[in-house]
């Protein structure tokens, strides 16, 4: 009898959380998109938290910076994501640090520069009216200068330039406070791990 009490109140609370998830999927569904096939919206932000350089030494010259522009593909006929947009386009970031050691009144140091550019794919879902939601990948090429500096050693003069693979995933939202104008927000590890910036629907 005990058992039998305890599986009914564990099948009235599967339940019970099944209508709340129903009920949620059929007022989400009812949110228009702010992101359709076939529009095209320019990103510009302002990174902050360096996924690149961390340590006591160094120091942002040019904070992180990026623009992308995105094109909405693909969108979807079937019931559950029938609000959903796939979109593609380039991205480009750029960074520059320095690692700087000072002694005795003398100084010596590196001096970074980080621009990576790509392509990203976007998977957008409308939760919120004026609310573009979206999640998806950068994949890319991270190019790397660094350059010696000081007077340490006055013969300190190393240069070097390198190249490798970027990638990321992200989450990120846009606002819009008007039809074409929006806030966004970014999460991910890209040039940074938070980016904010403006949105412009073209």
């Amino acid at each position: 009898m005990f058992l039998l009490t305890v599986k009914l109140k564990i099948m009235k609370r599967i339940t019970l959380i099944v209508l709340i998830a129903l009920f949620s999927l059929t007022q989400l569904s009812a949110q228009e998109p702010s992101f359709l096939k076939g529009d095209k919206v320019l990103n510009v932000g302002i990174g902050l938290g360096s996924t690149l350089y961390t340590g006591i030494y160094y120091k942002t010259t040019i904070p992180p910076i990026s623009a992308s522009l995105e094109w909405g593909i693909v969108d979807f006929e079937e019931p559950v994501l029938e609000k959903a947009v796939v979109g593609i386009g380039p991205y480009v970031g750029f960074a520059s640090y320095k690692w700087e050691y000072n002694y005795l009144g003398a100084n010596w140091g590196y001096r970074y520069t980080n621009i990576i550019f790509g392509a990203r794919g976007t998977f957008h879902y409308p939760f919120l009216d004026k609310l573009d939601t979206y999640t998806g990948l950068l994949i890319g090429a991270n190019i790397v200068s660094s350059s010696e500096f000081g007077n340490i050693d006055p013969l300190y003069n190393y240069s070097q330039a390198s190249s490798g693979l970027a990638w990321s995933w992200f989450l990120g939202a846009r606002y819009y406070f008007t039809e074409s104008l929006a806030a966004m927000l970014e999460l991910g590890y890209g040039i940074s791990y938070l980016n904010i910036g403006i949105a412009l629907k073209l």
